[in-house]
C-alpha cells in the first residue's frame, strides 16, 4: 500500500518533470531538421565524425559537475532564459532564411542555454555551461574558413615531412603538395592537410582540460595545444608512410595513410597530452596552502607578593631573681 508521503513525492517529482519534457519537446521540433543534417555530415564527413560522442560527454560532464547544483537555488529564469531563446531562435530564423546552414547550426548553443535558465534560472545556468559551450564541437565549420584553414596546412606538412626524410636519408622532394619519393608520389591532399586532427584534438583537449583539476593557466596552454599537436601528428603520419613506401610496398604504405594512421592518431595525441600535462605539473608547482596563523594570548601571571616580615624582638635576658623564683615576665 503506497503511504500519502510517497504518493506526494511522486506527484511532486512529476511536477518538476513536465517543464523539462515540453522545453525538450519543443527544442526538437524546432531544430528536429538541423539535427538530422548533423547526424548526416558526422556520418559522412570523417572530419567530423567525432560530432556523435560531443553530445554524450557534455551529458558526462553535467554529471561529474553535479556537485556545483544547488538543487534548493532553483528557480525558473523567464527574462534571461526568454532572452537567449530568442536570441538562438531568431539566429535560426537568419540561418534558414539566407542559407547559411553555419548560422543555422550555432543557434543550437545559444537555445540550449536559454532552455537551462529558463527552467533553473542562474544555478542550473552556472551548473551547466562547460557542457553547453563544449556542445559548439559537434558543429562543422563554415566552408569558407574550412577550406581557408586547409591550403596552409596542407603546404606546412608537405613542407616538414619532405625535410624530415630527406634528414634520415630519403630521396624526397616536394612538388606543390606533391611529395616525390623515387617511383612513389604521395599526395597530401585536402582530406590529408590536418584539419580533421585539428579538430578532433581540439575536442580532446578541451575534455581534458574541463576534467582536469588544474589552475586555470594549465589549462588554456592545455586548449591551446591541440594545434601544434595536430600539425605534429599528422606530419609524422605523412613521414610514416613515406617510409614505409621506401622500405616495404606502397599497398602498405596506403594502408597505414588512410586506415590505421588515423586510428594511430588518437592514442598518439592522448600521449602528447598526458606528457604535456607531467611537463606543466613540474613548471607551475602550486605553494602548499598557507597554515594559518595560530595567535596565543600572552597568559597574564600574578606575581604574588611575599607577606611582610615580622621583625622578632629578642627576648630579654631573664634576671637572676626572676629565673630563682619562676616568675614568666612576658
Amino acid at each position: 500500500m503506497t503511504s500519502p508521503t510517497n504518493l506526494i513525492s511522486s506527484r511532486v517529482s512529476i511536477r518538476s518533470l513536465l517543464p523539462v519534457a515540453l522545453v525538450s519537446v519543443c527544442f526538437l521540433w524546432a531544430f528536429g531538421s538541423t539535427l538530422a543534417d548533423l547526424v548526416y555530415v558526422w556520418r559522412t564527413n570523417d572530419q567530423y565524425s567525432h560530432g556523435f560522442l560531443v553530445p554524450a560527454f557534455s551529458a558526462f560532464l553535467l554529471w561529474l559537475r553535479r556537485d556545483h547544483l544547488r538543487r534548493a537555488e532553483l528557480r525558473p529564469g523567464l527574462i534571461f532564459g526568454t532572452l537567449l531563446l530568442t536570441f538562438g531562435l531568431g539566429m535560426r530564423l537568419a540561418g534558414v532564411y539566407w542559407f547559411y546552414l553555419s548560422l543555422d547550426y550555432l543557434a543550437i548553443v545559444p537555445c540550449v542555454a536559454g532552455a537551462f535558465w529558463l527552467l533553473g534560472g542562474w544555478a542550473a545556468f552556472r551548473w551547466a555551461w562547460p557542457a553547453i559551450l563544449y556542445l559548439a564541437f559537434m558543429l562543422p565549420l563554415p566552408y569558407r574558413y574550412s577550406t581557408a584553414l586547409s591550403a596552409p596546412l596542407q603546404s606546412l606538412a608537405t613542407t616538414v615531412a619532405t625535410f624530415l626524410m630527406q634528414t634520415i636519408g630519403l630521396p624526397a622532394l616536394s612538388e606543390g603538395n606533391v611529395i616525390v619519393l623515387n617511383e612513389a608520389r604521395l599526395n597530401v591532399v585536402e582530406a590529408c592537410s590536418g584539419l580533421r586532427m585539428l579538430m578532433v584534438f581540439a575536442a580532446l583537449s578541451a575534455a581534458m582540460a574541463l576534467i582536469a583539476r588544474r589552475p586555470w593557466l594549465d589549462k588554456l596552454i592545455l586548449l591551446a595545444s591541440a594545434i601544434p599537436i595536430a600539425i605534429v601528428s599528422n606530419i609524422l603520419r605523412i613521414t610514416a608512410t613515406g617510409i614505409l613506401h621506401e622500405t616495404t610496398n606502397s599497398d602498405t604504405a596506403n594502408v597505414f595513410f588512410h586506415d590505421l594512421g588515423g586510428w594511430l592518431m588518437m592514442p598518439l595525441g592522448l600521449l602528447f597530452l598526458a606528457v604535456e600535462l607531467k611537463i606543466l605539473s613540474h613548471l607551475f608547482v602550486e605553494p602548499p596552502p598557507a597554515k594559518p596563523k595560530v595567535v596565543v594570548a600572552p597568559v597574564s601571571r600574578r606575581v604574588r607578593k611575599a607577606p611582610p616580615m615580622r621583625s622578632r624582638q629578642p627576648r630579654p635576658a631573664a634576671s637572676p631573681l626572676t629565673a630563682k623564683h619562676g616568675i614568666d615576665r612576658r
